[in-house]
């Protein structure tokens, strides 16, 4: 193949608006898709082996950090196509404009984008619904036990109400009532997924009551937000994103790097805000319902954290469907 059509292996990255750690437990989750996306260009060669060029932006030290998880992605992604880097040599080049970080869906958009490079290089007729579950298959080289979110999000876009079931997870796409506009930035810290959802776990373990009460006033909060989603009513929504982080600082799940900028970017004029994705480092968003609201919020926040690798994007969650 002369030229590799990397624009048709598109992955995006995603925020969770309500959800995450709870999802795990299969209650619903609302997960928005933003705009930046990763691809991958595969070609094949004549020695057996991978190579990996690895060309994505990135918060300082997360690629190294994330070396070793992200070649078990990669190979768990392979062997669940059938592809055999033992019989055929592969090279895989990841590119594209979404900065990684903790919480934006990087490692989904990792191997979301290599499963539709798989299928361009083999001329293959994967569904949507199969390079999905490929995604899922190589996440667990990244989380142990993915909710199936991100890759969820990373593969068909938009805005999802996704939840896990003892099946196939069902996700509804959503239609937005107005654009939602956001902010997001970094704490340039970059956490182990699967350990801090190994230590909501064994949280929920030592005291099933109090994680029951949890996850029940959770499950009350997200069907709330769905509601306001849909109307468009942003102040209902940051009033809902505010405590869903108080229901994420009480799994411990919070830090202080990410309080701190939820709190400026609450002074600085967001209508709500909260961390998004695995915590202890990683994302927060902010909800900014006008221009002069994003624009100050991203002033603000750029201010506080520039020293931490902190990745700013103004953005809307929209409908980036493929």
């Amino acid at each position: 193949m002369t030229s590799f059509p990397v624009d048709q292996t598109h992955a995006f990255g995603k925020l969770i608006l309500f959800g995450e750690h709870f999802v795990v437990y299969k209650v619903p989750a609302l997960v928005g898709a933003v705009s930046a996306y990763t691809n991958c260009k595969l070609e094949y060669t004549a020695e057996p082996g991978l190579e990996v060029i690895d060309n994505r932006p990135a918060v300082p030290f997360y690629k190294e950090k994330k070396m070793e998880e992200g070649i078990e992605a990669i190979d768990l992604t392979l062997t669940h196509l059938g592809v055999d880097t033992k019989k055929r040599g592969v090279k895989l080049t990841f590119g594209g404009d979404l900065c990684c970080a903790s919480g934006i869906g990087a490692s989904a958009a990792q191997v979301v984008s290599l499963a539709r490079a798989v299928n361009i290089a083999d001329s293959r007729s994967l569904s949507e619904d199969e390079i999905n579950a490929a995604g899922y298959e190589g996440e667990k080289g990244y989380h142990g036990t993915p909710s199936g979110i991100d890759n969820t999000a990373a593969t068909f876009g938009g805005l999802l109400r996704f939840q896990r079931t003892e099946g196939a997870p069902i996700f509804d796409k959503k239609t937005l009532a107005t654009p939602i506009r956001i902010v997001y930035a970094s704490t340039g810290i970059t956490a182990s997924t699967t350990e801090v959802v190994s230590d909501v776990r064994a949280k929920k373990e030592a005291d099933e009551a109090w994680f029951a009460d949890l996850i029940g006033k959770y499950t009350d909060l997200c069907e709330q937000g769905q509601k306001a989603v849909e109307e468009g009513d942003m102040d209902k929504l940051g009033k809902l994103m505010n405590l869903n982080h108080e229901y994420l600082q009480e799994l411990t799940v919070s830090c202080k790097e990410l309080d701190d900028l939820v709190v400026a970017a609450r002074a600085a004029g967001a209508v709500g805000a909260k961390m998004s994705g695995t915590g202890r480092g990683g994302l927060m968003i902010a909800l900014t319902p006008t221009e002069e609201i994003q624009n100050e919020v991203a002033s603000a926040l750029e201010k506080l954290a520039p020293q931490l690798g902190a990745v700013k994007n103004e953005d809307r969650l929209n409908d980036h469907q493929t």
